[in-house]
């Protein structure tokens, strides 16, 4: 695994995710449709199936997991902010192996990268309020 394929992944699975936020199609489906749309050559194929899967399966719990963090309720915040934030508490509950500070770090490229220009800073706010919370600060501050 490359880090870039890895970005990759993620920038995929942002997309995924606001489209099944908006369609409330199937993985699978959504799946298939970026496989024939998109060029995901240099893709960490198995990461963007899994996140995409696992905010869909999970994102009860990750929502539960954000509400406390967030300024508004989840329902009043933009698509593009929560599908990362919902990646984001994926990647930090589910997936340990991936270090805190990079998930951090990515959240907050990934909304530069398709969010609005101030949505960064309410990311990082967020998901630096549930680190601390979550007694997960040490790494990110390593």
């Amino acid at each position: 695994m490359k880090p870039a394929e890895r970005r990759r992944a993620r920038q995929f699975a942002v997309q995924a995710v606001y489209q099944w936020q908006i369609t409330q199609l199937n993985a699978g489906r959504i799946i298939d449709q970026f496989e024939v749309d998109q060029d995901l050559s240099k893709t960490d194929i198995t990461y963007f199936k899994e996140l995409l899967t696992g905010v869909i399966h999970h994102v009860e719990s990750l929502d539960e997991k954000l509400s406390p963090y967030l300024s508004r309720k989840i329902k009043d915040v933009d698509m593009v902010d929560l599908a990362v934030l919902r990646i984001a508490m994926f990647e930090l509950t589910c997936r340990t192996d991936v270090p805190h500070k990079v998930v951090l770090n990515e959240a907050i490229e990934l909304a530069k990268d398709f969010a609005t220009d101030e949505s960064y800073k309410f990311v990082n706010g967020v998901l630096d309020k549930a680190l601390r919370s979550l007694k997960l600060r040490e790494e990110v501050e390593d």
